[in-house]
């Protein structure tokens, strides 16, 4: 026990509180950096809720720091497993409750040394954050880029490969594609989590699965293509898929070492968010010139 806090495994009951505690934090952190951003929960909340329903459920490690008058949620952090990567999903502390020994706490149980082939995180600016991240055996391999812009209904037009829904009849192809390009693919039952949440899609040219991509009312991702120039054609039909579900904009989580989709986005009117994060890795892993993660960036 930390002075005046106490360390406890997450539940499901904790999930909104912990919501609530990562806007804080993020809103504090855009104040810091210059880009104030002032989110209101109750609107953002039902959008994440699958996610973090899907999180505690699904999470390798899930710890809590509440106080111990009052039991408010202090910090907070959560690490999920995918064969052998394990990655650091979240890692909050209230802001004006940092620097008390609380986040090295919960770091230290929720991203043991000990874990994981490949150790990742998509890192914020923070430094003191990055700092611990260092320390926890990560290195910043590269920026990750938040690019939204308008989805437009027409940019699927005219495509030259074959495109199909994703189903349990090609999720094998999809699985296999993506080890493939991120070396860390996963499994049948998360495909099916996000098939729950957005659409997929599967791309071919002359019968072969040349890449895949996700997009629904709320998020997008992931996108993975054999050859990075077969993500034009992937983006475009998610532009479109986004218009459709009524969608005003598309926003996605890009690489900046993914220079064709980075490029193509920013010739299609997107804009680079102010906000951007930072994969950190204990190796170098997966082909990121080819590869757009989950978004909200909570994870790969």
């Amino acid at each position: 026990m930390t002075e005046h806090v106490t360390f406890r495994r997450g539940t499901m009951s904790d999930s909104r509180a912990a919501h609530d505690l990562f806007l804080a934090s993020a809103s504090d952190l855009a104040r810091r950096l210059g880009t104030p951003w002032d989110p209101d929960p109750e609107e953002i909340w039902p959008r994440m809720r699958p996610l973090y329903e899907r999180l505690a459920t699904h999470a390798a490690e899930w710890w809590v720091a509440e106080a111990v008058e009052g039991g408010e949620l202090v910090g907070y952090a959560r690490s999920v497993e995918r064969g052998g990567l394990f990655e650091l999903s979240e890692f909050f502390v209230r802001p004006g409750r940092q620097s008390a020994g609380v986040g090295r706490e919960l770091l230290s149980r929720a991203f043991p040394p000990s874990r994981g082939e490949v150790r990742a995180i998509v890192a914020t600016f923070d430094v003191r954050a990055q700092a611990r991240y260092y320390k926890a055996g990560t290195v910043a391999r590269f920026p990750i880029a938040g690019l939204s812009g308008p989805a437009r209904p027409d940019a699927a037009d005219a495509l030259e490969v074959a495109v199909e829904p994703m189903s349990e009849a090609n999720l094998d192809e999809v699985m296999a594609l993506e080890g493939a390009v991120l070396e860390f693919p996963r499994d049948r039952e998360e495909w099916r989590w996000i098939l729950s949440q957005r659409e997929g899609w599967v791309f071919r040219r002359d019968g072969e699965c040349i890449g895949f991509g996700c997009v629904g009312a709320v998020g997008s991702g992931p996108v993975a293509a054999l050859h990075p120039d077969d993500q034009v054609p992937i983006l475009r039909q998610l532009e479109a898929r986004a218009a459709a579900l009524g969608r005003d904009t598309l926003a996605m989580e890009v690489p900046m070492i993914n220079a064709v989709a980075m490029r193509h986005l920013l010739a299609r009117g997107h804009q680079i968010d102010q906000f951007v994060s930072f994969l950190m890795a204990s190796r170098p892993f997966g082909r990121f010139d080819r590869f757009l993660g989950f978004s909200p960036p909570f994870v790969l």
